[in-house]
């Protein structure tokens, strides 16, 4: 059996809507994702806690997986209708074969070694090594498996940092793995925020499964207080305009490492970072850059 998929470009005020009248329609599943995603004109999601931001895109595109005899026009003007929208949205659609989408899924997810004692293992696979220091993450609606070189290059600048009894903060939290790493590394007090609540459930989610205790909170809520050691792994125009609040948040003497930044915008970083404290480069992977720091 062959199953249509549908994709709807829409705004980030109909896209929820839209969502939701598709899958009160019948549809198997639904998504939402930024429209201009691997171009140029993607948009990142952030925000500064304490601020109240509405998560979306200018240009949003909500895919969604229906019945292969579904009169697509029909059912997407019907849905469009109900979510506020005047006509009939732009939208494409496609065949695709009936597939194990469990099996399928897993499949594209093994278990990652990030150093010698260190490794990251979907809950369907056995650790490779029994003495590992293992990080339960399975894919999921938040970003951060492991498996990009941002999160690697923030795992091994965390392993190498983190000691017993100090306070950190994931700034831009994801699924947790970073904030996870660094309970598991020996950090007495992690807290983690984030402005999706979906990163939030599901960070508060892996860290019990990895048997944790780390706090995670929305980024609308007031954010106070100071770390040992401060971790974003966001993307740089995020970084820039929040430099103030993230540095803000390092103690005199605490670390900051900062990633998800290309290696072309790293003296941008450095540069906005310079009034708060000094940046220098950590280390790099595959066009990535990782900046830490120390606050004198």
């Amino acid at each position: 059996m062959a199953w249509l998929s549908l994709s709807i470009e829409t705004d980030c005020l109909h896209a929820e809507a839209l969502a939701d009248a598709l899958l009160e329609a019948g549809a198997l599943a639904v998504s939402i994702e930024d429209a201009d995603a691997g171009t140029a004109d993607e948009k990142p999601q952030f925000g500064e806690p304490g601020s109240i931001t509405r998560p979306g895109w200018d240009r949003s595109r909500v895919s969604a997986l229906v019945k292969p005899d579904t009169d697509s026009r029909l059912l997407i003007g019907t849905c469009a209708a109900q979510a506020g929208l005047d006509a009939l949205p732009t939208f494409t659609h496609e065949e695709v074969a009936e597939q194990d989408w469990v099996q399928v899924t897993q499949s594209q997810f093994e278990p990652i070694r990030v150093s010698e004692r260190l490794w990251i293992v979907p809950s369907w696979h056995d650790a490779p090594d029994p003495a590992a220091m293992v990080l339960v993450m399975d894919p999921g609606m938040a970003f951060g498996t492991g498996s990009h070189p941002t999160t690697r290059l923030c795992l091994e600048w965390l392993e190498r940092t983190i000691s017993t009894g100090m306070s950190v903060l994931d700034y831009g939290c994801g699924s947790g793995i970073l904030a996870i790493a660094a309970a598991r590394l020996g950090a007495a007090e992690v807290l983690g925020v984030d402005i999706d609540e979906q990163a939030v459930t599901a960070s508060t989610s892996n860290a019990q499964r990895n048997g944790v205790s780390a706090r995670f909170q929305d980024s609308g809520r007031e954010l106070s207080g100071q770390f040992d050691v401060v971790v974003a792994n966001i993307l740089a125009n995020p970084l820039k305009v929040l430099a103030p609040a993230i540095s803000g948040h390092v103690r005199r003497g605490g670390r900051l490492a900062l990633s998800g930044i290309l290696l072309e915008q790293t003296d941008d970083l450095i540069a906005a970072y310079a009034p708060w404290l000094p940046l220098a480069v950590a280390d790099t992977r595959d066009g990535w850059v990782c900046l830490t720091g120390v606050k004198a």
